[in-house]
């Protein structure tokens, strides 16, 4: 029976590709349950509260259709995984790296571009490294920018040049697989915004998609080399714009309250199929 509820249609299209990327990583569809299940229940409880307090799990099973005992084991090892040490998702660790290279003068050259840097000294990828990366052995982190060539090794000098101004894992690494959940997390967040705001001075965030559906395969070498091209200029510019104003990078401190900082950004990302294909999830519904 075809279905006709417009958010079902969306819901199998979101969740077609993502289920083949679960099973390429081996992730069960008993794991992938649970893991929904913890996540409508955060859900009920952060975002559902009445102003006053968070629901109870009553409340919150009543919300999500599950039991009291299962809501009150996912509320548990929530509470955990929150308690717990966990690094910031948007702060990875090459990223700021290579983020640090760019936007902080003590790294850069005369012309205000990235120097070329010695891997030991006082200004060097080492001293870059532990300013910007923690505890991470500098070897590490220049082996990583140097497997996705980020940096290159100058033949003459042996000093270390910044190729890429962003740092994009391959595979289906840690890493990567990091910039998934965040990327769909900022794309469906925005998305809701866009569909549930209320309030008339309350701007919509920005959203737009480019997309045809009649291109010859002979024109599409081109478009994927120039839609880069284009995407890295607008996004190095985007990023030259904000980056100074990260006080990660800027070094001020914020004179309000302790957690008055956004997170913010832009994404683009490129995407294509055969026009006849029926990867999207159209027909089953």
């Amino acid at each position: 029976m075809k279905e006709t509820n417009p958010l079902h249609q969306a819901l199998f299209r979101i969740l077609r590709p993502l289920a083949r990327l679960l099973l390429r990583n081996g992730i069960p569809f008993g794991e992938f349950s649970e893991l929904v299940k913890r996540a409508y229940v955060e859900a009920a409880l952060d975002d559902f509260a009445d102003g006053r307090r968070k629901p109870t799990d009553s409340r919150a099973a009543v919300m999500t259709g599950l039991t009291r005992k299962e809501v009150k084991k996912q509320r548990e090892v929530l509470a955990g995984e929150h308690t717990g040490a966990r690094d910031k998702l948007h702060a990875n660790r090459a990223s700021r790296v290579v983020s640090g290279w760019v936007h902080d003068t003590a790294f850069q050259a005369a012309d205000g571009e990235p120097a070329m840097l010695a891997f030991d000294g006082p200004v060097s990828f080492s001293e870059l490294v532990k300013q910007y990366s923690g505890d991470m052995p500098p070897r590490a982190v220049l082996d990583e920018l140097l497997r996705v060539g980020v940096v290159s090794v100058d033949g003459g000098s042996g000093g270390l040049i910044l190729q890429q101004r962003a740092y994009v894992p391959v595979g289906d690494s840690e890493e990567m697989l990091q910039i998934f959940g965040e990327d769909v997390s900022d794309l469906i967040t925005t998305i809701d915004h866009n569909l549930v705001r209320n309030d008339p001075g309350q701007a919509a965030l920005f959203q737009r998609t480019l997309t045809y559906n009649n291109i010859p395969p002979e024109i599409m070498e081109r478009w994927r080399k120039y839609a880069a091209e284009q995407s890295q200029a607008l996004l190095e510019q985007m990023d030259k714009w904000l980056g100074p104003y990260d006080r990660d990078i800027s070094g001020q401190q914020s004179s309000g309250e302790p957690g008055d900082s956004f997170r913010t950004g832009v994404s683009i990302f490129f995407f294509e199929e055969p026009a006849g294909k029926d990867a999207k999830g159209e027909g089953p519904l």
